[in-house]
């Protein structure tokens, strides 16, 4: 299963390779990309609605959560318009691969910034900060990372999260889910025997039901970013949206935002 993950994860980051180098119309190098959102006067922003308290739909079915009030703000900031956003579904697996194609303009979607996808794609500065760490059942035995040997411990495909279980629990045995909600009914049914994740994520699921916990060791630090294409024209954007989140953290909206949605 390990192995097959890493295949998969190395197709994947061919497939963005191939669409960024080879199949990216040339208006996505050459152009200012600040400029193109301007001129369209709306802003397409991938987010995950599947990782509550980031997105995700309320009992209305609207769009909610953390990510998706930044979103708002950034549109805010960008075009003078807090509603000028077109909200694409995205998930770990597909979203980079929606970046390079240009069916956004940007990610929100509690993405870590890694050197590895730095290769691939620009990131402004980190918003906020996460923690990879564990969610077991309440009645589990499971307590650190060294208990995992054997276990089967449930990862979303194209995490950091993934990638990390290779050296800190080598010897367990891990199974993948597209979704968050997969792995945690996963964990409810008992195919897998813990789940890890961002804390910020996986916390939500612990506040829901008490027949889950997470543990409280933070294995690593998870700096999120906004995701944005490389090329030629992602000077403006890029000054854009370091100059938003700066004076969000000014003016401590972002911390409202942490507050509000994660505690």
């Amino acid at each position: 299963m390990k192995q097959f993950g890493l295949i998969l994860l190395a197709i994947f980051v061919c497939m963005v390779a191939f669409h960024m180098f080879f199949l990216k119309p040339d208006k996505y190098i050459q152009s200012d990309m600040y400029e193109d959102i301007i001129k369209n006067n709306v802003i397409k922003i991938g987010v995950n609605t599947e990782i509550k308290p980031f997105a995700y739909k309320d009992d209305k079915g609207n769009l909610c959560g953390y990510d998706i009030e930044l979103a708002h703000y950034i549109a805010d900031y960008l075009l003078n318009n807090r509603n000028a956003v077109i909200f694409v579904p995205v998930t770990p697996d597909n979203r980079l691969l929606k970046l390079s194609t240009g069916e956004v303009d940007i990610i929100i979607a509690a993405m870590t910034i890694t050197p590895a996808r730095k290769q691939l794609i620009n990131f402004s500065i980190p918003y906020d900060n996460a923690g990879q760490a564990l969610l077991v059942k309440s009645s589990s035995k499971i307590v650190s990372m060294s208990d995992l040997a054997g276990q089967n411990v449930g990862v979303i495909w194209g995490t950091t999260a993934e990638r990390n279980m290779q050296t800190m629990a080598p010897s367990a045995n891990i199974i993948g889910f597209k979704t968050y909600r997969e792995a945690y009914v996963a964990l409810k049914d008992g195919y897998v025997n813990a789940v890890t994740s961002d804390d910020t994520i996986l916390n939500g699921y612990a506040l829901d039901d008490e027949q889950v916990k997470l543990l409280t060791k933070r294995f690593t630090k998870e700096p999120y970013g906004i995701g944005f294409r490389k090329g030629k024209g992602a000077q403006k954007l890029e000054h854009a949206l370091n100059y938003a989140i700066n004076d969000m953290k000014q003016k401590n909206i972002i911390i409202n935002l942490h507050k509000k949605w994660i505690g």
